[in-house]
């Protein structure tokens, strides 16, 4: 039964908000060549509430009757946009690559929002060389004028390195282009692609599919969907108020997200499935398969074989009836189970990332819950990291775990900045992690998952979750700091001190009366340039990766959550130079990790 006591609720429906309706459906962007542009842009004749609501990363300008896009420096023109396939082709404003203002091409992008496809490489233009011994098919050469021998070099960013001569030319530029080319000058007169992930795409399919129209709220830059009675929802229309408000109140109990934007009392309880279905049928599932128990136990051949279990039931493997392999995890029916179900939809259902995996369907019915995930061949990454005895099934090499290392942070970082909600995880662990075919790593199990507006740098806990070895400090105790997205940073942290270890962070190493600190244990052998796995026999390049992964994982690991870095700065200190990455202090806590009883997932 889930019952409402409101008090001073604000007013869905507003003027304003139809105005906001009647702008955003009606008023496309129109500058020259580039016309009837919608979400997630904006500018010119088009106002900045019907646009992503990520300031400039989706302005356009108008001048002169041509279209320039504010995502670089200087801007570039935009030669179209092609929604159907979201991408934006676009140039440098100067037209001519042998003029002396033609410019680096760096684009400020935001790797959430636009990325190069495959077709657009980088090249370094040299101007004025003299003559050099390269490939031809490492280059394209061509004159400018009286400047003879004028190159460009396809695809290497270290080719100053290889080709030391090439310092002796007046000047070089970078620039994407577009590939296979035959002219130079001709495909930089013709733009390179950019894809455009559309920021809010899955809310706005689903807000269009109500008949609404997208757009965001100019305060919060949150995503909106504006309807045409007026009101205005945070995924989609409903024809009136009552149902706006209540999924808005329901979505405030789920999250735990601080917000002074409703007051209110609330009782919830999970024994009336109607409010599920509700929840189901307007967050989240649209998008989803919905399977009958039947077809669950059909696909998996009654459940015969099993692939794991945990605290939230068991895993099994199965196959759609196209022959595609899935993972199907069947929920335990016990207290609680109503929440994880919940969390595991409504989050994941809302992301689409490399390293994130796919929810592809899902069952409901009554107590039965099942959800339908991609299938991963390679199983979790704890059985390739763990060094005793048989837990170890194989052994991965240390570039294999750099690239997974980076893979998990990369989409952690999407989590936490890449969706309208930022999505908390609350449990990562090596458990959590799967690897596919290519050993590609996908971030797991949302049971435990809390969703927050992107603005809320805080949430509101009212217990501590996660699993023992994992939990950060300020999750069982309040003094460490407030609960956020720094959380799942010290778990990733704990996680890579783990990878490079190749044992469990519990029992790592004991004194004769208490366990050691995991962190203290690697900090101390770093501290005396002891190898962290005496056993083995490690290469120059090799033991750099182990150094700089450990130094990440202290990092990540300090006790105050302002001490750790954001995601987005653990992958720049996993990209960046060995030089530039300084050693942490000592973490402060001796062994936090027995304080927190009864809250592990495993």
């Amino acid at each position: 039964m889930l019952l409402f006591i409101l008090t001073n609720l604000p007013q869905s429906h507003s003027q304003e908000e139809e105005t906001k309706y009647t702008s955003c459906s009606r008023q496309p962007y129109n500058c020259g060549d580039v016309s009837n542009i919608f979400y997630p842009f904006w500018g010119h004749n088009r106002p900045q509430y019907c646009g992503g609501g990520h300031q400039l990363d989706f302005k356009l300008e108008c001048q002169n009757d041509n279209t320039t896009v504010l995502i670089g420096s200087p801007n570039f023109q935009v030669l179209r946009i092609d929604a159907t396939a979201y991408t934006i082709t676009m140039k440098q404003t100067v037209d001519d690559v042998c003029s002396p203002t033609f410019y680096d091409t760096f684009l400020g992008l935001d790797p959430a929002f636009f990325v190069y496809p495959p077709t657009v490489h980088n090249i370094t233009i040299f101007y004025n060389c003299s003559s050099l011994e390269f490939s031809a098919a490492d280059r394209y050469e061509f004159t400018c004028g009286n400047e003879n021998g004028t190159y460009g070099v396809g695809g290497k960013d270290d080719v100053l390195k290889e080709h030391p001569e090439l310092q002796n030319c007046e000047r070089h530029i970078q620039v994407p282009i577009q590939v296979p080319l035959d002219d130079m000058k001709g495909a930089l007169d013709g733009g390179f692609e950019v894809n455009y992930n559309n920021p809010h795409g899955k809310e706005c399919r689903r807000c269009s599919d109500s008949k609404g129209v997208c757009g965001h709220n100019s305060t919060s830059h949150e995503f909106t969907c504006f309807c045409k009675d007026g009101s205005s929802d945070a995924i989609v229309c409903y024809g009136g108020g009552s149902n706006s408000t209540r999924s808005h109140l329901l979505r405030k109990i789920l999250t735990g997200c601080k917000s002074s934007s409703w007051r209110g009392k609330f009782w919830l309880t999970t024994k009336d499935n109607k409010d599920i279905e509700a929840f189901l049928k307007n967050h989240g599932a649209l998008t989803l398969k919905r399977y009958k128990f039947s077809d669950v136990k059909k696909m998996t051949n009654s459940f015969k074989n099993k692939l794991g279990q945990g605290g939230f039931g068991s895993v099994y493997k199965g196959q759609l009836f196209n022959g595609c392999p899935v993972a199907v995890k069947i929920l335990r029916s016990s207290k609680g189970n109503n929440e994880d179900f919940i969390n595991e939809v409504a989050s994941i259902s809302s992301t689409s990332h490399v390293n994130v995996v796919t929810l592809l369907g899902f069952c409901f019915e009554g107590r039965k819950k099942a959800l339908i995930y991609e299938f991963m061949s390679n199983g979790s990454l704890e059985k390739f990291i763990y060094r005793n005895g048989h837990e170890a099934v194989a052994s991965l090499n240390w570039e294999d775990l750099y690239q997974i290392a980076m893979g998990i942070a990369r989409g952690l970082e999407y989590l936490h900045r890449g969706c309208n909600t930022r999505i908390l995880h609350f449990d990562i662990k090596p458990h959590n992690i799967l690897l596919d075919e290519n050993f590609c790593p996908k971030i797991s199990d949302f049971g435990l998952a809390k969703l927050c507006p992107r603005k809320e740098s805080m949430i509101s806990m009212s217990d501590a979750r996660g699993t023992i070895g994992y939990v950060a400090p300020e999750m069982w105790n309040r003094h460490f700091g407030g609960v956020s997205h720094k959380s799942d940073v010290y778990s990733y942290g704990m996680m890579l001190l783990e990878m490079v270890g190749g044992r469990r962070n519990v029992n790592a190493d004991a004194s004769h009366t208490s366990e050691l600190y995991f962190p203290h244990w690697v900090y101390n052998r770093l501290e005396q340039s002891s190898d962290l796995r005496p056993d083995e026999v490690m290469k120059t390049e090799e033991n750099e990766i182990a150094k700089r992964l450990t130094v990440v994982g202290l990092w990540c690991t300090q006790t105050f959550p302002d001490d750790r870095p954001t995601m987005s700065r653990v992958i720049d200190m996993l990209e960046g130079s060995m030089n530039s990455l300084e050693i942490p202090p000592k973490p402060m806590l001796s062994s936090p990790t027995r304080s927190v009883s009864g809250s592990s997932t495993s």
